[in-house]
């Protein structure tokens, strides 16, 4: 990799780590490179200059030319700098006193330590990656989903619990619970983005060498970070509170968590055996090397594997809650790897949406998945009509009734008319009650009704989140 262009990947990775996707890669180098890292942080020395002249610490003059270096800062300017310094803040406040006139070069950083800058540049960054470019991309699979829940809102499929047919819903109905929980996972993302903390309270979080230059630094720790659209805590040491740096990072592996859940469903449903959707398959496009005729689910297995790769990656960020004291190194390296799962977070949930965008689901294979189990879903509507009939012990008795359906291959309805048990309280349900076990299929309580109503609600709930 160049010089130039490490400062453009999305550190520590690469453009390669998104399966040769130029756009994920494009749409993260502004927030998670390292020449986005530095520019943020000559943002908020930019921040900083404007606030010391609100409260008059300096000049406006001044504050603007600080400002107009900040804005010049070249990312290989710092990084040779810093080659000098050994020390990343340093160089970069060098390289903005280099570019300010004399009578501003004692105003930049002036009272700040160096994870003032630093944290604060993580939390602008972050955020804004978490508004730009992650939620987009899980609102665009939430879309998609709600027009598959509302399309596929009648279309019957049988349930599976334990990897066994249950009773029946439909395919919408199905599409629904990852509307809602995708849903759930965009407003916990974008709460956790925006209670990230800045500061501006100095080596220890006491404001010792502010309170030299104001008569209230927490006045102009408010208005830094109101600048830049941030919150402080009511108390930092030298670094920010840890807490809503693992918030942000379990809100991610969540939302990476429900994709992989999701991938893992769809992926099943190709199974030979089952075949209820496929996934779009490029006219060029290889299955496998020995095997011609194969047409694997890569897109959602990716996926997941995204997710098994950063949900460990969690711990890192529990651990870094533990600094001793007013502050120690041991979270420096490794809260740099935070941006990864951001990265992985924003990749995964691009990959899904284009995954769902070209899968086809085949209702005839649903009906006939369906009809494989028509004489034995009965057994629930049995059993409960049968209770509310009088039935005193109608779960043994229909449970009976399965065994000897099975034992003699004939249907649970079949068995049931001709057991004198049952008989009686067959002959008090309703013709609509009688209509439910005579059709099995059409069992299927509100599916269709909460696959709307579902999409419906988050359509509405994440209206400024969800593509036009």
């Amino acid at each position: 990799m160049s010089f130039e262009s490490r400062f453009d990947a999305v550190s520590p990775l690469d453009s390669r780590f998104y399966g040769g996707d130029r756009t994920v890669f494009e749409a993260l180098r502004p927030y998670l490179s390292a020449g986005a890292m530095i520019r943020s942080q000559a943002r908020v020395e930019a921040a900083l200059a404007a606030a010391m002249a609100d409260v008059g610490i300096c000049d406006r003059g001044v504050a603007t030319a600080i400002a107009e270096a900040a804005e010049r800062v070249s990312p290989e300017d710092v990084a040779a700098e810093e080659a000098r310094t050994r020390h990343d803040v340093r160089a970069l406040v060098n390289v903005i006193r280099a570019g300010v006139p004399d009578e501003a070069k004692r105003y930049v950083h002036l009272g700040a330590t160096s994870y003032d800058i630093v944290d604060t540049a993580n939390a602008l960054r972050y955020r804004e990656c978490v508004e730009r470019a992650i939620l987009p991309a899980v609102g665009a699979v939430v879309a998609r989903l709600i027009a598959m829940a509302e399309s596929e809102a009648e279309s019957p499929q049988i349930g599976r619990t334990h990897g066994r047919h249950a009773e029946p819903i439909t395919f919408g109905f199905a599409m629904a619970s990852y509307v809602s929980r995708l849903g759930g996972r965009v407003e916990r993302l974008r709460e956790a983005a925006r209670r990230l903390p800045g500061k501006l309270s100095g080596a220890v979080g006491a404001y010792n060498a502010l309170g030299l230059l104001t008569e209230d630094p927490r006045d102009l720790e408010k208005r830094f970070l109101r600048s830049l659209g941030l919150e402080p805590r009511s108390t930092s040491t030298q670094i920010v509170e840890a807490e809503p740096w693992a918030d942000l990072a379990h809100a991610c592996v969540t939302t990476l968590g429900v994709l992989a859940n999701l991938a893992d469903d769809m992926r099943h449903l190709q199974r030979t055996e089952i075949g209820e959707i496929a996934e779009a398959f490029a006219a060029e496009q290889v299955g496998s090397s020995t095997m011609p005729h194969k047409r694997n689910p890569v897109s959602f297995e990716n996926v997941k594997s995204v997710w098994k790769a950063m949900a460990p990656r969690v711990l890192t960020t529990y651990m870094d809650q533990i600094s001793e004291h007013q502050r120690d190194l041991t979270n420096s390296a490794s809260q740099r790897f935070l941006g990864e799962i951001l990265a992985g977070t924003a990749y995964a949930a691009r990959r899904m949406a284009g995954s769902l965008e070209g899968v086809r689901i085949d209702r005839e294979r649903l009906a006939a998945n369906l009809k494989t189990s028509r004489g034995t879903i009965v057994a629930e509507p049995l059993y409960v009509l049968l209770a509310k009939y009088g039935h005193p012990d109608a779960h043994e008795a229909v449970r009976r009734l399965t065994l000897e359906a099975e034992r003699t291959g004939r249907s649970v309805m079949e068995v049931a008319t001709v057991d004198a048990d049952v008989r009686a309280y067959l002959a008090r349900l309703t013709p609509e009650e009688r209509r439910v076990l005579d059709q099995p299929e059409e069992y299927r309580g509100l599916a269709a009704a909460v696959a709307r109503d579902t999409a419906a609600t988050w359509r509405q709930r994440l209206a400024d989140v969800l593509p036009e």
